[in-house]
């Protein structure tokens, strides 16, 4: 199933420190990094709720659940609900095809390098206000190819994302600019950079996740082909 691939992509481009798999279930734990890396994937029709509730017991953490319509139980959503769990976090999985990346962009591509920099993680650490220790500890688990985007103006790092590629897709991360350099393309060239390294690696395929809230960030792929497949949101217990 598309959505359920794109979702395990999703979650080993972005790996947790620690994973333990229970049927279907992908039950994570990852502290110090982004809150949805330790996000539960209920990826199975059976009821585990109480085994991902105690998994996150055992570690001191708040109990969150990734909830994708179609991959999960038709009632899992309802279920959470009724156990006292806050919808939060409204998203979009959207896919385009590399070639119809390509041709949207409109821009000159930025530099790619296979490792982050210094520079590249302080651009992002800048727009993003996360750890930059911790994310070197989790891009340091991605196993698979990697590619790390950036944009110069002025010989200034300005914007950054990253991709990673599994069975002929690639998944668009970390995507950050500047306040300065917002509008003026920046994004843009380092989509088109990411989009020519998946070319490069024959991933015909490129996927994304994204806030629905997130403004500015709809507009730019939407005008570089990106159309969601699906919407999914967050169950989460604190």
């Amino acid at each position: 199933m598309l959505l359920k691939s794109l979702q395990e992509y999703a979650a080993r481009a972005q790996p947790a420190a620690h994973v333990e798999e229970a049927g279907g279930w992908w039950l994570r734990h990852s502290p110090g990094d982004a809150w949805w890396v330790s996000a539960v994937l209920p990826h199975d029709r059976e009821d585990r709720v109480t085994l991902a509730e105690e998994f996150c017991a055992e570690r001191g953490s708040g109990v969150r659940f990734q909830i994708t319509p179609g991959v999960c139980a038709d009632d899992l959503d309802a279920r959470l609900d009724g156990r006292g769990y806050a919808r939060g976090h409204d998203m979009s999985l959207r896919i385009a095809s590399t070639s119809e990346v390509l041709r949207q962009v409109h821009a000159d591509a930025g530099e790619v390098t296979a490792r982050p920099t210094d520079e590249w993680l302080t651009a992002w650490q800048s727009v993003t206000t996360r750890d930059v220790s911790a994310e070197r500890d989790l891009l340091s688990r991605v196993e698979h190819p990697s590619a790390y985007a950036y944009a110069e103006v002025d010989g200034q790092v300005v914007a950054v994302g990253r991709a990673v590629a599994e069975q002929g897709w690639a998944g668009v991360f970390g995507m950050a600019t500047l306040p300065q350099a917002r509008g003026q393309g920046a994004a843009r060239s380092v989509l088109a950079a990411l989009a020519s390294w998946a070319a490069a690696r024959e991933a015909n395929h490129m996927y994304l996740q994204m806030e629905k809230a997130n403004s500015t960030a709809f507009r730019l792929y939407e005008r570089t082909g990106f159309r969601e497949v699906c919407s999914y949101h967050y169950r989460i217990r604190t």
